[in-house]
This record gives structure tokens, sequence and C-alpha cells, in this order.
């Protein structure tokens, strides 16, 4: 074994790290536990994302275009513009995405028949295929991610994480309140 690899860390012991700092410096021991958990579960998933992208020739600004567009409902459309507000990136580097994107046969852009001087973006029947499949191949690692856990513990985690997501939603809804004030 590398020298290299014998001193990484585990994932596990990167957790136990963060953790121990944010409860040092002041953070709460049960909230820094599942905060941390998700995003290094996050972080990690990440990377594996990226290589199986790589495995069907997207890369991560294309798979947010073609996720973002396949998550719509299908009778709404979108514009490059939207496109690039939504995946937080400049307008001219969407439209070179899309471009190569378009090349691939992964979209389709045609003018708006309501407003000649917008483009509207739709995925095409090779782009909802290409989404399936990143989709299936992703699902394999994630259901190995979740082995050891039984299906009512998947349930309940669920649930549990479904809950904090409503938390999200509060919050924000106290600060557009407080905002509006």
């Amino acid at each position: 074994m590398s020298p290299s690899k014998s001193k990484r860390k585990s994932v596990r012991q990167e957790y136990e790290a963060e953790v121990a700092a944010y409860v040092e410096a002041g953070g709460n021991e049960q909230v820094q536990r599942v905060i941390t958990a998700v995003q290094g579960l996050t972080r990690k998933l990440s990377q594996w994302y990226g290589f199986a992208l790589s495995d069907v020739g997207l890369t991560t600004g294309e798979w947010s275009v073609l996720s973002n567009l396949a998550l719509r409902p299908r009778d709404t459309t979108t514009t490059p513009s939207q496109l690039a507000e939504v995946v937080a990136v400049a307008p001219s580097s969407m439209t070179h995405r899309l471009d190569k994107m378009a090349e691939r046969g992964l979209i389709d852009r045609t003018p708006d028949p309501s407003n000649r001087t917008r483009v509207l973006v739709t995925l095409t029947a090779a782009g909802w295929e290409t989404f399936r499949q990143v989709v299936r191949e992703s699902d394999l690692l994630e259901s190995d991610v979740l082995s050891r856990l039984t299906g009512p513990q998947r349930e309940q985690l669920a649930t549990l994480l479904e809950k904090a997501i409503a938390g999200l939603d509060d919050l924000a809804a106290s600060r557009d309140q407080a905002a509006a004030s």
C-alpha cells in the first residue's frame, strides 16, 4: 500500500473529525452529527456521480441542464436565460453548453411561437433516454450506499429528512415574512 493511501482518512473518520471540530467551536452535537452526515454523504455521492456522468459522456454542467429539463412539468417550457439562472452560470456559458448538447442530440432549441426573439429549450428522446440511464445507474450506487439499512429504516430516514426539509421551508417563510414587514 502506498504511503498516501495508508494515511488517507476513511469517510467515517472525516465525518467524526468534522463533527468534533464543529462541537468544539460551539455547535450542538446532535445537530452537527445530522448536518455533517448529510453534507458528507452529499459530497461523496457527488464525486461518484461525476464518475458515472463521465461514463455516459456528460459533464456535471450538462447533467444540471438535462436534469432540470427532465424534472420540469412536461407542459412547461424554458429559455436558455432561465436555465442559466437556475443552474447559476452566465448566459454565455449556458449558450455554449446548449450548443454542445444540441450537437449531441440531447436537446432541441426552437423559436418561441409567442415571441420569436426567444428560444425554447426541450429534451429530445435521446435526452430523455440519457436522463433515464443516469438515474438507473445512480440508483444502483445509491442502493449500495443504503444497503446497511432495512426497508423500514430507509422509510424512517426518508420521513425524518423530509421533516428537516420542511424546516427549511418554514425558515424561508419566516424570512420572507420578516422582509415584508
